[in-house]
Formats: C-alpha cells, sequence, structure tokens
C-alpha cells in the first residue's frame, strides 16, 4: 500500500462513527473515551489496517517513545569482547522493551562522535538519555540536564554534576577483594588500577589503598584502561619493578585474565606464586587458567536501575539522585 492510499485517521472516524478528535484521543492512549466508543475505535483501526503517523504523534505529545543510551567509547571497544558493554545494553534494552520504547544506541568516543550526539539528543530526538562509561569532566550530562531533557548516569561522573545517577560500591569490593588476600598471607600486594579519568578506576584504586593502609603495607601501583593489552603492559611493569610480588588485584576481569597470562610467560604460578583478583565478573571469569577470584558488579541491574530511573523521571516522578548496588566477592582458585 503506498503512502496516499494509507487509511486516515478521518477514515477510522467514519467508519466508527465517532469524530476524528476521539479517534485521536483514542489511538494516542487517552482514557477519558468510554469504553464501548475505544473498542469501536479500535474495531474500525483493525478493519482498516490504519497505522499511527509517529511522526506527527510527537508534533502533539512532545513524545518520541525512544530513549537514547550514550556510550563514550569508540566502536571497536563497545563491540570487542569486553562483555560489560554488552550487558549494560542488555538491561537498558530490556527495560525499555517492557515499557514499549525503542532504544537508540549511540557512539560519543570522538570529538565529532560527541558533536553529533549533542545534537541529536538537543534536537529533541529522544525522551531521555542514560550515559554510561563516563570519562573525565564531560559537559554533556549536565547540559541536556539544564535543557530539561531527563538524564541518568549508569555510573557516577566524576565531580558534583547534579545528574542522578546508579553505581556500585567499588570501594567496598575491592577492600574485600585486598583483605581476602592479606587473610590468606599475602603481603606484598600490588594492583593494576583504572583509567584515573573514570569514578570506577579512581574508587577502585581508593578500595586498594585503603586496605593496603589499614594493614600498614606499601603500595604497588601500574596503570591500566581496563583492557587485555593495558592489563598485560601493566603486568610486566610491576615484575619489573617489584619482582618480590605475591599478589594482584586488577580492577578489571580482562586486565587480570591478561596479567595472568603475563605470570605465565614470566614462569609465576597462580595462585601458588602470585595470587590474582579481578573485578567485574565477566562470564568468561569462570573459564581462565586458573578461574579468577574476583568481584562481582551487577552489571545487568546497572542498566536496568538507570533505565528506571530514567523512565520514572520522564513519566514527571521524583527518583533518587544517588543509588548504589552492592558487589560481591566471588572465590574461585586464582586467589
Amino acid at each position: 500500500m503506498t503512502t496516499a492510499q494509507r487509511p486516515t485517521l478521518e477514515a477510522v472516524a467514519r467508519r466508527a462513527g465517532v469524530s476524528r478528535a476521539t479517534v485521536s484521543r483514542v489511538v494516542n492512549g487517552s482514557t477519558t473515551v468510554a469504553e464501548p466508543i475505544r473498542e469501536a475505535v479500535r474495531q474500525a483501526v483493525a478493519e482498516l489496517g490504519y497505522v499511527p503517523n509517529l511522526a506527527a504523534r510527537s508534533l502533539v505529545t512532545q513524545r518520541t517513545d525512544s530513549i537514547a543510551l550514550v556510550l563514550p567509547e569508540e566502536a571497536t571497544r563497545v563491540f570487542s569482547d569486553d562483555q560489560v558493554f554488552p550487558s549494560i545494553i542488555r538491561g537498558v534494552a530490556q527495560e525499555l522493551e517492557a515499557a514499549d520504547k525503542q532504544l537508540v544506541l549511540m557512539l560519543a568516543g570522538s570529538p565529532a562522535g560527541h558533536a553529533r550526539v549533542e545534537r541529536y539528543t538537543t534536537g529533541r530526538h529522544v525522551d531521555g538519555v542514560v550515559f554510561a562509561s563516563l570519562h573525565g569532566a564531560d559537559p554533556l550530562p549536565a547540559r541536556l540536564a539544564r535543557l530539561g531533557i531527563p538524564v541518568v548516569c549508569s555510573g557516577r561522573f566524576l565531580g558534583d554534576v547534579g545528574v542522578p545517577y546508579v553505581d556500585v560500591d567499588h570501594v567496598g569490593g575491592v577492600t574485600r577483594a585486598v583483605r581476602h588476600l592479606l587473610g590468606s598471607g599475602r603481603r606484598r600486594i600490588a594492583t593494576i588500577a583504572g583509567p584515573q579519568d573514570m569514578f570506577a578506576g579512581v574508587e577502585r584504586l581508593a578500595g586498594y589503598r585503603a586496605a593496603l593502609a589499614e594493614a600498614g603495607l606499601p603500595e604497588r601501583v601500574a596503570y591500566g584502561d581496563f583492557t587485555r593489552e593495558s592489563g598485560a603492559a601493566a603486568m610486566r611493569q610491576l615484575l619489573d619493578a617489584h619482582p618480590d610480588l605475591d599478589a594482584v588485584f586488577a580492577a578489571s576481569d580482562l586486565m587480570a585474565h591478561a596479567a595472568m597470562r603475563t605470570l605465565r610467560e614470566a614462569g609465576r604460578r597462580v595462585p601458588a606464586d602470585v595470587a590474582m583478583i579481578g573485578f567485574d565478573d565477566i562470564e568468561t571469569a569462570a573459564y581462565t587458567d586458573p578461574p579468577l577470584t574476583t568481584v562481582r558488579q551487577p552489571i545487568l541491574d546497572l542498566g536496568r536501575e538507570a533505565t528506571r530511573q530514567l523512565l520514572r523521571m520522564a513519566a514527571g516522578e521524583d527518583v533518587e539522585p544517588a543509588l548504589v548496588l552492592p558487589t560481591e566477592l566471588v572465590l574461585r582458585a586464582s586467589a
């Protein structure tokens, strides 16, 4: 059927024996129309095969029924073997599907991508925005919020920007992990820290430092960016600087996995010579050699809860400014 042949609101109104305005109210979900009339309109819609013009509807309702998930990362990172991003996307998508909303996935890993996201979102093409994997002091979430666009961050933002967020207890999780290493007799404990332009990287390093300070032990720190490659490089740095180390906490499972491979190449056994703990509990953590002890964060729930918060905001409801989910130490053979 061509566009010119598509049934119109007027045709539905004639078939149902009501006004065009009544059909419009029923199609747009109004509950002010009596049930017998709503049923007549629904029957006419089904008989004629009427499909609402979503673009026209959005002009009237000022809603697009679409939510953007913005990831300030390059596509090669988002679609790599890092299982954190797919879990966040899945969590957001599940909540939007249940709410009959459309997901718009947007990547902003470059200045051009960032500008494109800003144009699209400030152009009111979506009803709200979930940000995840935020770096540095990105001004976009606060700017959108000031324009009245509902914004929620999955993961806390560095600095106080006044935007609601959902995050996990990074410090508590890492502190428990390092205390476990201390309880098993390890005393020369190093860390492969995450990127310090991300709140997760800063807080996981803070948890490591707090546990070592509590035990009166010195720090041994190298830095990565949550990727395998950076984990391997950081492990080599630690071995060069501290050849006597006997345990490592890595701020992501991918870095931990690569670090274990680097230790094996250097002739160090895990956990006999060096114990290893990661963070995330991605699916492959249980299948490394040996299986990886790690701090489990509820990645799927991060996406879900951020989306629930956003949908409440879009509906005009008040939300919690900060929601922090618990973490759990999962013990396996590496530590």
